[in-house]
């Protein structure tokens, strides 16, 4: 790190948009003026003011500068045998990471049905923990026959577990903010089209 010398603005010159000469012939600066022009249908030029041309976002100024800085490794370019043997490597990490989501997604599918399997019997017991065919089995008689009110006590394990008191406590989750070290000043750039 110490050895490297910082890079010159002669640099920035050669392959800046901003202090690049204007390189186009004459019928493309007709277009390109015609082009730049505030309203469409206007029949006037556009007043330019001396000394300026385009204005350039300086963010992409700086990604070409440093894009085409001479310490920047060059891009990788393979052999035809290299490239055959980086593309199969690839093709089967990805293959590797379809069947992990794969297996993550079985696993859920799994979870959740076994939630639904406990729902369904959790809202089919009454209150003395037996459903239609455990009365059945075991010879118990219906609620209704007892004079007991079965709408009240089946499924009051499932109403109860499906309540959603208190679960809050305030605002959701989903609109808490996020935990930075340092909040951001002007947060997103609108401005930035390019």
């Amino acid at each position: 790190m110490a050895g490297m010398k910082a890079p010159s603005t002669a640099l920035l010159r050669a392959f800046s948009p901003l202090w690049r000469p204007q390189a186009l012939p004459w019928t493309a600066r007709g277009c390109v003026l015609q082009q730049q022009q505030a309203a469409p249908f206007s029949s006037t030029q556009r007043m330019e003011k001396k000394g300026r041309g385009a204005k350039t976002d300086m963010r992409i100024t700086l990604i070409r500068y440093h894009l085409q800085h001479p310490l920047t490794p060059r891009p990788l370019r393979f052999s035809r045998t290299r490239a055959l043997r980086h593309w199969t490597i690839h093709r089967a990490w990805r293959l590797y990471q379809r069947k992990l989501a794969e297996k993550r997604t079985l696993e859920l599918e799994r979870q959740y049905n076994s939630m639904a399997e406990a729902c369904e019997a959790l809202r089919l017991i009454d209150s003395n923990g037996l459903n239609a065919q455990d009365r059945e089995r075991l010879g118990v008689p219906e609620p209704e026959m007892t004079g007991a009110k079965s709408d009240k006590d089946t499924g009051r394990l499932y109403r109860i577990a499906m309540r959603k008191d208190g679960i809050f406590n305030g605002a959701p989750i989903e609109y808490a903010k996020i935990q930075t070290e340092t909040p951001s000043k002007d947060g997103w750039n609108h401005g930035w089209t390019k």
